[in-house]
Formats: C-alpha cells, sequence, structure tokens
C-alpha cells in the first residue's frame, strides 16, 4: 500500500502527530477500499491523540488495535491514516485549538462540523472511500449534513467501542462516512455482519416539530429531498416527535452527556490541568457542577423518551426529519453565534441519541451553494434498513 496520504492531504483532515496507516487484507467484500479513523481509535503500538496534546502526552501507545478498526482491515480495506477530531470530542464545530480545521470543499469558508472533522472532510474530498467517526451527540449526523456526505450513528451498541476513547458512555457510538450509498452499506454489512435489507417501512412519518425549529428557506431546500424519499412507498403523515418540546429533551441530553463526561475524564482533567480550548474547557467546567440527583431525574426522563419514541416507530415506522437546522457556519465565528447554532443542532440531534435509535443522514439538500441534510431514524436495530433506504433514494436519481 503507497503510503501517500499525508502528502496528498491538502486540506488538513489527516493527523501528523499520530500518524499510522494499515494494509488490509488481500481479500474481503471491502477489497480495494482505502479508509480514514478519527483519532479515537487504537492502533496496536500508537499513541491515540483524542484531538488533545494533553491526553497525547499523558498517555502511552495502544498495547492492541480496536475491534472496529481490525474488521474493516480483515474485510479488506486499506487504513491509510487518522483524522483529526475534536478536542476529547466534546464539540460540534471541528475547529480544534491545537491542530487547526479541516476544509470543508462543499462549503468554502464554512466549518466541516465535529467533533468528526477529518473524517468527513477526508471523505468530502475524495481522499478516502469512506472514514470511521463517532458520534456522542451528533459528531456524524453534523458534519455529513455540513459536508455532503452520507453519515449514519447506528444503533446504540451494536458495533463495538472497544479500543476507542469514550466520552459519554449512554451516548458514544461508532460510525462511518462515505460519498456513495453504495459504499456505504458494503461497510455496514461488515460491521454490522448483517446482508442488504430491502424492507420498506410501511409508514413514513415527517417530523413536524423538528421541521419548525428550521427557517423558511432550509426547510424549502429539504423540500425536494422529502419527495424523493416519499416516493420510495408507505404511508407518510405527519407527527409530533416530542410530547411537550424538543427544548425539553435537549436540557435532558445535555445532563446525562455533562454528567457522564465529567464522571469519565474528571480525574484526568483535575490531575493533569489540561490546556483545554474554547468551549471545551466551558462545558467542561459546567460538566464538573452536575449533581447525581441531576443526573438520576434525568435517567428517569430519558426512559419516558424511550417508550415515546418506540410507540411513535414501532416496527414498522421510519421518521423523516431535517439533520441540522441550517448549512455549516462560518469558520471562525464569534463564540455567541456560535454556542447558539450548537443548541439549535443540538435540539435536533438529540432525538436520535436519547432513544439509542440509528439515524442516517441522506446528502439530498443544496441551500445557497452548500449541502444540508435530511435525516431517516428507525426503530431499534434498523440499521441495514436505513441503509438501503438511503441506497435506493440514490439509484432512484
Amino acid at each position: 500500500m503507497e503510503d501517500d496520504i499525508l502528502e496528498r492531504d491538502e486540506i488538513g483532515a489527516f493527523t501528523r502527530h499520530t500518524h499510522v496507516a494499515r494494509e488490509g487484507s488481500s481479500q474481503g467484500p471491502l477489497e480495494g477500499l482505502r479508509f480514514g479513523a478519527k483519532d479515537i481509535y487504537d492502533v496496536m503500538g500508537h499513541k491515540t491523540g483524542f484531538g488533545s496534546p494533553d491526553w497525547l502526552r499523558t498517555h502511552e501507545a495502544a498495547s492492541r488495535t480496536a475491534p472496529i478498526v481490525q474488521q474493516l482491515l480483515d474485510a479488506g480495506a486499506d487504513m491509510v491514516g487518522k483524522t483529526h477530531t475534536d478536542e476529547l470530542t466534546f464539540s460540534l464545530n471541528g475547529e480544534n485549538a491545537h491542530y487547526g480545521t479541516p476544509v470543508n470543499v462543499n462549503a468554502p469558508g464554512r466549518i466541516p462540523g465535529g467533533s468528526s472533522s477529518g473524517s468527513a472532510a477526508a471523505v468530502a474530498a475524495g481522499l478516502v472511500d469512506f472514514a470511521l467517526g463517532s458520534d456522542t451527540g451528533g459528531s456524524v449526523r453534523a458534519p455529513a449534513s455540513f459536508t455532503g456526505t452520507y453519515g449514519l450513528r447506528p444503533t446504540h451498541g451494536r458495533v463495538s467501542l472497544e479500543g476507542a476513547r469514550p466520552l459519554a458512555a449512554s451516548f458514544d457510538t461508532a460510525g462511518w462516512f462515505a460519498r456513495d450509498a453504495e459504499v456505504m452499506e458494503r461497510v455496514g454489512s461488515v460491521l454490522l455482519a448483517e446482508e442488504r435489507d430491502s424492507t420498506q417501512p410501511r409508514r413514513l412519518l415527517i417530523a413536524q416539530d423538528a421541521f419548525d425549529l428550521i427557517g423558511h428557506a432550509a426547510a424549502a431546500a429539504l423540500e425536494p429531498a422529502l419527495t424523493r424519499v416519499s416516493a420510495l412507498g408507505g404511508r407518510t403523515q405527519r407527527t409530533s416527535v416530542s410530547a411537550e418540546s424538543l427544548d425539553a429533551w435537549l436540557d435532558v441530553f445535555r445532563t446525562l452527556q455533562g454528567f457522564e463526561a465529567w464522571a469519565q475524564h474528571g480525574a484526568w482533567v483535575v490531575e493533569s490541568k489540561p490546556g483545554l480550548g474554547p468551549g471545551i474547557r466551558q462545558r467542561i467546567e459546567w460538566a464538573s457542577t452536575l449533581k447525581a440527583e441531576d443526573f438520576e431525574a434525568a435517567k428517569a426522563k430519558r426512559e419516558g423518551i424511550i417508550q415515546r419514541m418506540s410507540a411513535l416507530l414501532r416496527d414498522d415506522a421510519v421518521l423523516v426529519l431535517p439533520t441540522v437546522p441550517d448549512i455549516a457556519p462560518l469558520r471562525d465565528a464569534d463564540p455567541k453565534s456560535t454556542e447558539d447554532f450548537r443548541t439549535r443542532a443540538l435540539t435536533l440531534l438529540c432525538i436520535a441519541g436519547l432513544s439509542r435509535l440509528p439515524q442516517i443522514n441522506l446528502p439530498l439538500g443544496r441551500l445557497n451553494g452548500c449541502p444540508i441534510g435530511l435525516s431517516l431514524i428507525g426503530p431499534k436495530d434498523s440499521d441495514m434498513m436505513l441503509l438501503g433506504m438511503a441506497r435506493r433514494v440514490a439509484d432512484a436519481r
């Protein structure tokens, strides 16, 4: 395997400080495909950077390769390098204060999204056929929408996260990006250990309260995509996702994620005193203030959300909604507008995370010359069905 990715990477998608490449098996279902892996996944004998120079400094090289990476190598894919991530994966922007911001080739001057910034940017730029990311609060889905790529957040727990750096365990998922729906499906067959699924849901539920949260221009940009998805068949109807408000669901998500993140990394933060970048530092500081009673109350509310989503989708429906509320924000935007956008985005992104359900971004919309994605959320373990729907929509062009 020719190891030239760092020479060809003119967009800053791949890490230099933790670079490693591995050749895949000589045969397998992914033979001939090249991939990048977000710098949270271990490769034996190499350090995992986690987007933080201080993490890199205070941790040893990995003693084994993460199973998800090994699965892809065994299936014949070549790993060409590690891709940049936001610090501790605690951001949706992709602007790492220590390592810079990968270029979003499909939305010049705008962020690629995070925390799987390098993976999304590398796929969008054609540097790799697919790339591994991870998604806790939206770190596959948001950058997929921003860069105009496919991106799947699997059912929680379906894909191994052994050998991956965690943020908030009850939300953390592995995920991947591709420009091509067929490649997405091929990777899914390997990682999910399932054959193609051509099942068509009997009901398509348009999430009206989610669409109400985005502007008229964004909704209009997604209208043709809605028409294409609806053409697959199934009875289409509009519904409200939340019985109270999606803002209330966001509060539950933030409390749970923050508490879990501090429980996971608080001791290291206190001991190592890392120089955290803007936004990350404030979120970590806020997370340290959360109490056990806040966490328990939010957990109880989450169970109600899971039950509502299960009843809404049952085993025969797919929810259709905007992935994020708008196109990618401009790079180096002021902190207030960045945080405002993050809040709006998480209000949509928290739905699948709280429910532990799979969600795929379809890169079908354009607004002001930039990508904007439409998403499908399916019942638990409907991952391959969603990938099949994405392929059929793409084939129908």
